[in-house]
């Protein structure tokens, strides 16, 4: 009789153990691999969200949501941070430094998507899709610009000729 009632009371104990270890490999692989390499991002990175130097955390989680909405709508004329359509401006931190206004934090990006300005801030430009509200969130947009403005910092190649 002791050993069924240790074996009762084992068992649930070893089923808890056996559903947190497997639950730890799918909170990992919810962080792209791309942006735990590449971006350095592990735990939450502090990123510029405007001129005035406020500062917000982005988790390697949000980054991926970045990347995945960078893929999905940027892509195709920013492959590695270059820009096709007008390949003397990529998007290099200095580069975005340059811009008038200059679009190095988060919220100047997502000004940019949604009314998109030429590099001298002259004029709306064309070359970059305009990004409404019902198209893609301030959130996502912001995600969307903190993983360009992390891959910018850190990325090996990112808006350069050579990748």
């Amino acid at each position: 009789m002791p050993k069924n009632w240790i074996l009762r009371c084992l068992l649930p104990l070893w089923v808890a153990v056996l559903l947190i270890v497997s639950s730890q490999p799918a909170q990992a692989a919810s962080i792209d691999a791309y942006v735990a390499q590449y971006l350095k991002a592990t735990e939450p990175v502090p990123l510029a969200m405007n001129a005035e130097g406020e500062v917000r955390l982005f988790s390697p989680e949000e980054l991926t949501v970045g990347k995945h909405l960078f893929e999905e709508n940027c892509k195709n004329c920013h492959v590695g941070g270059a820009t096709l359509p007008n390949p003397i401006v990529s998007l290099s931190l200095e580069n975005l430094r340059g811009a008038v206004p200059p679009r190095d934090n988060v919220s100047s990006l997502v000004a940019y998507q949604r009314t998109p300005m030429a590099y001298d801030g002259s004029e709306e430009s064309f070359w970059c899709r305009q990004v409404p509200e019902d198209w893609l969130s301030t959130e996502q947009l912001q995600q969307l610009a903190a993983f360009v403005l992390r891959a910018a910092e850190k990325a090996p190649g990112w808006g350069s000729e050579t990748f």
